[in-house]
């Protein structure tokens, strides 16, 4: 709810925060009435129509009859976001397939335009003048221009673009953010891919109620996003939530880190293709397809990936006594996992973790949103500026 404005707060400034917030909230809760905006920003309904009014002439909602009666009297008005009036860009930048998207007001996916990668093959000249040519496109298509441009990168990276490593890429001391901001030439924002999944969860999808969560995102690489009181954290330099290095198996498999039993190395990609009898490297539809179908054979599921199972739980303990979420989420490929693994690594994780035990009540559930996490997570960063 919004507060009163303090003391010395000039009038436009308390017409630019309701303005915000209403914007948010349209965003972010999708169509509702005026009385409903009234109650829910704390705001009186004059200073609501005067709001709703300036944004319905400038073309970013419209006001239609409402088919829910309140009582007797005049029905109600429904305020609706129009996405083509503002839109944004997000990219998603991944290790086998980079996507770009136009992301309208409300989150609607107006267009988007994907090509495949080959695995650490992709320079960042060609990814940048893919992305122009793909934004280019939808620009043309949608007959205006995105307000805002967000980004998605598998590493390390800061909020202005610099990224400092992305090792399924072989980037090292990228400025991606300054290169897409001239061929776009407009400000970009970029975040690590699994930061913007839990984005993305948190406002969108299965975590929009908790105020403490992880992503935990499994493609070829496992990445972390933390969302700590409703915001998220980063650290100084972006690297929070590098959850795939911590180290699990001393002495076990090589790490491109440098390092060896990274658990990265016993559920990542590679290691679940290895549970499941495919060659490493193996196409992504292949690897779901097998998951699906073990989905409907419990017993089996169990047995065959027995191993992973129990690699999964462990650093999931780590994980929770760690950051002491009310819930993790399990993203990319973990969402694929058949129900019955997801139930056992629960289970395990409310035995033997410490914090779980303690606190009791923490859940572990699967991604709402499935591969467009990332995606959407990008165009929530570019809103939450444009916005």
């Amino acid at each position: 709810m919004t507060g009163p404005p303090t003391a010395g707060t000039r009038p436009d400034e308390v017409r630019r925060h309701n303005r915000t917030a209403l914007l948010r909230r349209l965003h972010v809760g999708g169509p509702c009435t005026r009385a409903e905006l009234a109650a829910e920003l704390g705001l009186n309904r004059s200073t609501i129509k005067a709001l709703v009014d300036g944004l319905a002439e400038g073309g970013l909602v419209v006001e239609q009859v409402s088919a829910k009666r309140l009582g007797a009297g005049r029905p109600s008005l429904l305020v609706l976001p129009q996405p083509r009036a503002l839109w944004v860009l997000a990219v998603d930048v991944g290790v086998e397939q980079t996507t770009v998207a136009a992301v309208g007001f409300g989150g609607e996916v107006l267009g988007s335009r994907t090509w495949t990668l080959s695995r650490g093959a992709s320079s960042v000249q060609d990814v940048v003048g893919k992305v122009a040519l793909a934004a280019r496109r939808l620009a043309d298509r949608l007959g205006g221009s995105p307000v805002g441009a967000g980004v998605s990168v598998p590493g390390v990276v800061r909020r202005d673009g610099y990224v400092h490593e992305a090792p399924n890429l072989h980037w090292t001391g990228v400025h991606l953010g300054e290169l897409l901001s001239t061929a776009l030439r407009r400000p970009v924002l970029v975040g690590n891919d699994a930061e913007l999944g839990a984005l993305a969860e948190h406002t969108r999808g299965v975590a929009r109620q908790a105020a403490d969560m992880v992503f935990v995102s499994v493609d070829v690489g496992v990445g972390g996003g933390v969302i700590s009181e409703r915001a998220a954290v980063r650290g100084t330099g972006g690297s929070v939530g590098e959850l795939g290095h911590m180290v699990v198996r001393p002495g076990g498999r090589s790490c491109y880190c440098g390092c060896r039993g990274c658990w990265e190395t016993e559920v990542g990609e590679d290691a679940l293709c290895r549970a499941l009898s495919l060659p490493e490297g193996s196409a992504r539809e292949l690897v779901v397809s097998e998951l699906r179908s073990l989905g409907e054979q419990p017993e089996l599921a169990l047995y065959r990936l027995r191993e992973f199972t129990d690699w999964l739980a462990l650093g999931l303990i780590n994980v929770v006594n760690l950051l002491g979420p009310e819930l993790v989420v399990l993203g990319d490929l973990l969402a694929e996992l058949p129900p019955v693994i997801v139930d056992e690594v629960a289970e395990e994780v409310r035995q033997r973790s410490l914090v779980s035990r303690a606190v009791g009540g923490i859940r572990i559930t699967t991604s709402s949103l499935g591969p467009e996490a990332k995606i959407i997570g990008a165009a929530e960063l570019a809103f939450e500026q444009a916005l």
